[in-house]
């Protein structure tokens, strides 16, 4: 995903070069990647920028911050979802994990089915933004996913509609165009059986049991921004981490 190296971003640079250093082996779990002072030092960056290398690994899933230890690295997830997405964007990153690309299913205005009304506290019926996206990476498939947002959303951002990638995605995009920052989520993570129209998609047969996460997004007015729905590709595992400090 990132193209050119010596195109990118100071920070993205340097941690691509660390997360090199950690996918052919010569940093292994519970390494210690190069401390901020070093990353100044042997690259001629300012604080700021090194500061954002470990943000965005960490964002990643390569290292983590150990209190009273450093930042190391760590054992790499196997599934990005869509929260880790917004992560991954925030930190600096394009909310793709390396070795990872899109494909666009559909991107289309359609009536809101029961649940994605109820979802959005809109009625049923209702004009709603469905976007379908189809993530994978060098194993095969990580997830198919679909955003629902409020139809107006349309308007204010027609890329929405549009079956093409979205540079900031559908996060960066919204808080763009209205001011609205996805603030609260909420997970929950569901056995499913795979509908007959994603199935090709997964790689799967429909009907068979699939691990899927339902995530709900607030912005700052505690209105929901975005439903969405994730149909987890086989032999995923899902798993979160969270500073409880």
């Amino acid at each position: 995903m990132a193209g050119n190296p010596q195109a990118l971003p100071p920070y993205q640079r340097i941690a691509a070069k660390i997360r090199e250093q950690i996918e052919r082996g010569e940093l292994r779990p519970g390494d210690h990647i190069p401390s901020v002072r070093e990353i100044m030092r042997t690259e001629g960056v300012t604080t700021a920028t090194a500061t954002r290398v470990a943000a965005v690994l960490r964002a990643e899933g390569h290292v983590e911050s150990v209190p009273g230890i450093g930042t190391v690295v760590t054992v790499p997830r196997k599934l990005t979802a869509g929260s880790d997405r917004l992560h991954l964007l925030r930190a600096g990153g394009t909310g793709f994990t390396q070795g990872e690309r899109v494909e666009i299913v559909s991107a289309d205005l359609v009536p809101a089915p029961q649940d994605v009304a109820l979802a959005l506290g809109a009625d049923e019926g209702a004009p709603t933004v469905r976007r379908c996206r189809r993530y994978l990476d060098e194993q095969g498939v990580v997830t198919v996913s679909t955003s629902w947002l409020d139809g107006t959303l349309g308007e204010t951002a027609p890329e929405l509609l549009e079956a093409g990638p979205l540079p900031k995605m559908t996060f960066g995009l919204i808080e763009e165009r209205t001011g609205r920052r996805a603030v609260r989520r909420r997970d929950t993570v569901t056995l499913t059986p795979a509908p007959e129209e994603l199935a090709e998609l997964l790689g799967t047969e429909a009907g068979s049991l699939t691990l899927v996460m339902t995530n709900h997004y607030w912005d700052q007015d505690g209105n929901v921004i975005e439903y969405a729905v994730d149909f987890i590709g086989a032999d995923r595992a899902l798993s979160a981490e969270y500073d409880l400090e």
